[in-house]
């Protein structure tokens, strides 16, 4: 033991480095508790929200007329020349 250090001085290191250690391990166990949980809670979706139906709605679909496709056309070149 160094002699220009006290007692307390060594006690206080020593119960810092004791309490730094802890916190460590601490964190680490939260961290992966709660990635486990976490994994847990995905999988099981959330359950006040109805489920997703798996199929969407059919399909619209509106038939051009030439003169309306023509247009339309014309707005896509004209919007696409910014790029």
């Amino acid at each position: 033991m160094p002699e220009h250090v006290s007692v307390y001085q060594l006690l206080g290191m020593t119960f810092l480095v004791l309490v730094a250690v802890a916190w460590v391990a601490g964190l680490v166990f939260m961290l992966r508790r709660g990635r486990v949980e976490a994994a847990l809670w995905r999988a099981q979706g959330l359950p006040g929200l109805p489920h997703q139906r798996q199929v969407g709605p059919q399909r619209e679909s509106v038939e051009l007329t030439p003169a309306e496709a023509d247009e339309f056309a014309g707005l896509v070149r004209r919007l696409s020349t910014g790029r």
